[in-house]
């Protein structure tokens, strides 16, 4: 408890608290925010990280600072924390710094996205090869009536999910893909699919409005996983499912250019994790394992509490 205090008694590192309670970001990222030095910044961060206050998360060269769990003193405080923290002085401009960090993320994958759209499908399995996954999927998505798939791509996943609900809604936020996506269901003559523009945080569907959720390999480029997770909350019906597949953890470095990936992959103990605050329970990982040269998959399904509304 004393190092906690010693630790927070510091305008700055309250600041950065603040901040890190929202996401997760790189020093970089942070001093950006912040408006100060690296090694200012990082000596801050030194403290709260041997304080418990925050948690390093390394992905290949890259460092994620969080929100830590290994202080039990201060996770029994923190709600009270954080409702304080927004009483800083400063904090507005900290906010609007925070969400301009996370704009250029987003407008990042969309520029990539956009430029890449026609070659997508043959890009990403020959830079990045995994095992085929879809069949145990599509078996944790149950027949509903309405169904929503977020970031569809080029809409391969699409005609198999209609066969599982009445209605379908798909949702991008490049135009570019959904007009790959419309290329294809109009060569196929696929009926009960609607696309929508539209962005994973904030998607285009009212409150409580389908019944399941597919996310296909899209968590891994969002800039906030889970703001993301909340946001399928909030449109799921009490009872309704969450089924994901994304990348496990990896150390393929070049992927974060050359495929626009925010995050080299999840371990299964963050995305229990996520699912859980985000309001989803019964969490189900599997692993899919991957032959030589390919990367393990993740399968999670989440049920949403009867009650919960999602948010942030």
């Amino acid at each position: 408890m004393l190092d906690l205090f010693k630790a927070l008694a510091d305008p700055c590192r309250l600041r950065l608290a603040a901040v890190l309670l929202r996401g997760e970001f790189t020093v970089q990222e942070l001093t950006r925010i912040m408006g100060m030095g690296q090694s200012r910044i990082s000596r801050h961060l030194k403290i709260l990280t041997e304080a418990g206050v925050l948690s390093v998360k390394r992905q290949g060269t890259w460092s994620y600072y969080r929100a830590g769990e290994e202080n039990a003193f201060f996770g029994a405080i923190r709600a009270a924390f954080e409702r304080e923290l927004e009483q800083l002085p400063g904090r507005h401009d900290d906010l609007a710094a925070l969400a301009a960090v996370l704009e250029e993320r987003r407008k990042k994958s969309l520029e990539f996205f956009d430029q890449h759209a026609r070659q997508w499908d043959t890009l990403a399995r020959t830079l990045l090869p995994i095992p085929d996954y879809l069949e145990r999927l599509l078996a944790l998505v149950p027949s509903v009536a309405t169904l929503l798939e977020i970031g569809v791509g080029t809409g391969a996943l699409l005609p198999e999910l209609a066969a599982r609900a009445a209605e379908v809604i798909g949702v991008d936020h490049s135009p570019a893909m959904l007009d790959e996506a419309r290329r294809r269901l109009a060569a196929s003559g696929q009926q009960g699919i609607e696309l929508r523009l539209g962005e994973m945080t904030h998607l285009p569907l009212m409150d409580e409005g389908v019944g399941c959720v597919v996310a296909n390999m899209v968590l891994h480029h969002a800039p906030n996983p889970l703001a993301v997770l909340q946001e399928m909350v909030r449109v799921l019906q009490p009872g309704g499912t969450v089924a994901l597949a994304d990348l496990a953890r990896h150390e393929r470095e070049w992927a974060r250019e050359q495929l626009a990936d925010q995050w080299l992959g999840f371990a299964e103990e963050e995305l229990r994790a996520w699912f859980s605050s985000a309001g989803l329970e019964k969490v189900e990982v599997q692993k899919v394992a991957a032959s030589p040269g390919q990367e393990d998959v993740l399968l999670v399904r989440g049920v949403k509490c009867n009650g919960k509304r999602g948010g942030k």
